[in-house]
């Protein structure tokens, strides 16, 4: 286990473990039951997750999408929050690879309000786990830049309406079906789309990881009005999100503007 200082470094590691035993259920029970798969799943990073923090941090606080809320993580300067698997859906369909665990810490003190400080997205049947540094650097990521088509990450299943008027207003947009967010945001750091937009429904364990990763590689994250994303807030609904390469946020915030001036009800 990473030494008591080092939040990064237990970060990657919880979310790779908890994403390595997750392939292993997947082996051990196979695909026959899927409800029965999904449902393992859950329970069994969960669990893990939260028996890890108690030991290797047993003062803070845990948000997470399979636990209980009793609120006093409000009063708490040190929260994890945590989605133990992100894609359920996908985890249970035999030869998926985009789903996830999420793993994130909000901190404040006297000196700063809270913010998310460090945090790490697993993709464990892509062998991938994207994380913060101690060190502040990241990893990085080199998209491409000016690309002649914008390619935007959406839900596989329900992908925003006014992401396909965004794609036709701005005439040049490819959008990319793709499971869970983190394997959205980890597609955009990996170079594989170009941003992820989403609205409609997410809550803070669903980008609360991928965002404090996306900030420390250099992208741009938000909500699609422009404002940063708030965590740790009484309501854990957080509905909307933009990350991409700053170089693309102004174009792809205005034309969200525009379309969601079009949309919206007169009244």
């Amino acid at each position: 286990m990473p030494n008591q200082d080092d939040d990064h470094a237990l970060a990657a590691e919880l979310a790779s473990t908890a994403g390595r035993l997750l392939l292993e259920l997947r082996a051990e029970l196979g695909f026959a039951d899927t409800n029965a798969l999904k449902d393992a799943g859950d329970l069994r990073s969960h669990e893990f997750l939260m028996t890890a923090l108690a030991r290797a941090r047993p003062g803070d606080a845990v948000l997470s999408e399979e636990g209980g809320d009793d609120l006093k993580r409000l009063d708490a300067d040190r929260v994890w929050i945590i989605d133990p698997l992100d894609g359920t859906r996908e985890y249970g369909e035999e030869g998926r690879t985009d789903w996830a665990v999420h793993v994130a810490l909000w901190e404040r003190s006297s000196a700063r309000p809270g913010r998310l400080s460090a945090g790490a997205v697993a993709l464990p049947a892509q062998d991938v786990t994207l994380a913060t540094t101690s060190d502040g650097a990241g990893f990085g990521y080199t998209p491409v830049k000016d690309p002649e088509v914008i390619r935007v990450a959406v839900s596989r299943s329900r992908p925003p309406e006014f992401v396909r008027s965004l794609a036709e207003r701005l005439g040049n947009v490819e959008l990319v079906p793709i499971g869970s967010a983190g394997a959205k945001f980890s597609a955009v750091l990996l170079g594989r789309v170009d941003a992820y937009v989403h609205a409609g429904g997410q809550y803070e364990w669903d980008n609360a990881a991928p965002a404090v990763v996306a900030w420390a590689a250099g992208a741009h994250v938000s909500r699609i009005d422009g404002t940063e994303p708030v965590y740790n807030q009484k309501d854990p609904e957080l509905p909307d999100i933009l990350v991409c390469h700053p170089t693309l946020a102004p174009m792809l915030l205005a034309g969200i503007r525009d379309v969601s001036t079009e949309t919206a009800p007169e009244g």
